[in-house]
């Protein structure tokens, strides 16, 4: 066995020198295989290292490389395994024994591979179906449709066409990148580690470890109505959530919750996204050291940030219409309808890459086929709104745009309205609920009535000069 692992290792350590070019042969021949193609039969230690050094969480996020309709001719890019590729739709009649809609087939053609090994995976998508193949042979493929699912799509794909994804990293890379990914989510040391790399990585952050102890006691009395806490968990489910919402959103925080004192001078901490005994996500008012006790128990080790209001807001800041804003809002549903769309202003420069606006749409698509009381919570009410119309799903909410000349990605910059109000209640996030308590309280003054709170990000909030 020890000399089965000496000669793994030895081929490993040759593979690498072939993958990087250490014999001088990389750009006169194609490699037979590359590091990238033979990670996972390569010995732990050997992999790992070169693993993180190639790969990340990104690349599990497909690539837009175009959309291939009837009438474009084809398309051309280079691909992660193949270098040379072209992709063309021929939309196909019904036949006489199956009379319908009629269907399509896209001819792809790969070629000029950069090792032999390697292989591309593909998401093939329109807002009615999400389909995937991967090939790793030079020469023309046939992905076909045999039939569209309703006349709008036969007229979406005649306009728009088929939307072509590429998953960067290869195939292989995929599946590599899972190792990236997972313990983004995962509570523990490991996950932790995860989201901190993660955030150094994408979003240039920087982490100093704080000197003993770990703990700060906070005393109440220092602590006033209005006060900020802006929170980050760092690993577990929430955890990895909270990190690609900052990857996306900019912030370097994911949560938030504000701080009330009542007549007694009991401190309370007002929060929307709580967790109830059902599992529910509301809006609550709770004693203060119920919520630092449970902040203390929480296995995704929040670092909480206190942000006093400046002395000149806190003298502004009414705290009676505070508190009754707050209590007209307990028990409410945290705001996941108008979440994402806080998110995103313009029509491509909120998307990091490589996130784009068709991704955007063929995610929603897919989660729409998957779950559709998921979809319709989080984006067909507030689409609809956005559209002046009620009751449409993605499909038909594409449909409008078409009719009216609306492109997607400019229907999802449309600014959120604090006065709309959903199936179940106003749509109010964690920082909603709190600029929308420090406008009641009078924090903006004269400009509250031209604030729309529900369009701000976490890190929106955290940047204003009030603090």
């Amino acid at each position: 066995m020890l000399v089965f692992d000496r000669v793994v290792c030895f081929l490993a350590i040759w593979i690498i020198g072939l993958g990087i070019g250490g014999l001088g042969l990389g750009n006169a021949l194609k490699m037979p295989f590359r590091v990238n193609d033979v990670l996972p039969v390569l010995p732990r230690g050997i992999s790992w290292p070169v693993l993180n050094t190639f790969h990340s969480a990104v690349d599990l996020l497909p690539y837009f490389v175009g959309s291939v309709t009837p009438s474009n001719g084809s398309i051309q890019w280079k691909g992660a395994c193949f270098y040379d590729n072209t992709a063309k739709l021929q939309v196909t009649a019904s036949d006489f024994d199956q009379p319908g809609l009629g269907g399509g087939v896209l001819h792809l053609k790969t070629d000029a591979a950069h090792s032999w090994t390697c292989m591309d995976l593909y998401v093939f998508a329109t807002p009615y179906r999400i389909t995937w193949d991967y090939y790793f042979s030079s020469r023309e493929h046939t992905l076909k449709f045999d039939s569209w699912e309703e006349p709008a799509e036969l007229e979406y794909v005649k306009q728009h066409g088929v939307s072509v994804f590429l998953m960067p990293s290869g195939m292989l890379g995929t599946l590599l990148s899972l190792i990236d990914v997972v313990p983004l989510f995962s509570n523990s040391v490991w996950g932790q580690k995860a989201n901190l790399d993660f955030l150094k990585k994408h979003m240039g952050a920087t982490f100093e470890e704080r000197s003993q102890p770990w703990r700060a006691t906070i005393d109440p009395t220092d602590v006033h109505s209005g006060d900020f806490l802006a929170v980050s968990k760092i690993r577990g489910r929430w955890g990895g959530f909270e990190t690609l919402e900052k990857w996306v959103t900019g912030s370097f925080a994911g949560h938030t919750a504000v701080c009330l004192k009542d007549e007694m001078g009991k401190l309370w901490v007002g929060e929307s996204g709580h967790e109830n005994e059902k599992g529910e996500e509301i809006i609550v008012v709770i004693p203060w050291d119920e919520w630092w006790e449970l902040a203390l128990k929480d296995n995704s080790n929040p670092q909480i940030a206190l942000l006093p209001l400046h002395p000149e807001m806190r003298a502004k800041f009414n705290s009676t219409a505070a508190w009754e804003y707050a209590r007209s809002m307990s028990g409410q549903p945290y705001g996941y309808h108008n979440m994402i769309f806080s998110w995103i202003d313009t029509v491509a420069e909120n998307y990091p890459p490589p996130l784009d606006a068709h991704l955007v749409i063929s995610v929603m698509s897919m989660w729409t086929r998957l779950q559709p009381a998921y979809s319709a919570n989080m984006w067909n009410e507030a689409l609809n709104k956005r559209l002046g119309t009620e009751g449409l799903d993605l499909h038909d909410i594409i449909v409008e745009t078409e009719k009216r000349g609306i492109p997607f990605d400019q229907l999802l910059t449309t600014p959120e309205q604090d006065e709309w109000v959903y199936s179940d209640g106003k749509s109010t996030t964690c920082v909603a609920f709190i600029l929308s308590m420090y406008k009641a309280a009078g924090i903006f003054g004269p400009v509250s009535s031209s604030i729309q709170v529900t369009e701000f990000t976490i890190r929106d909030a955290y940047m204003l000069k009030i603090f």
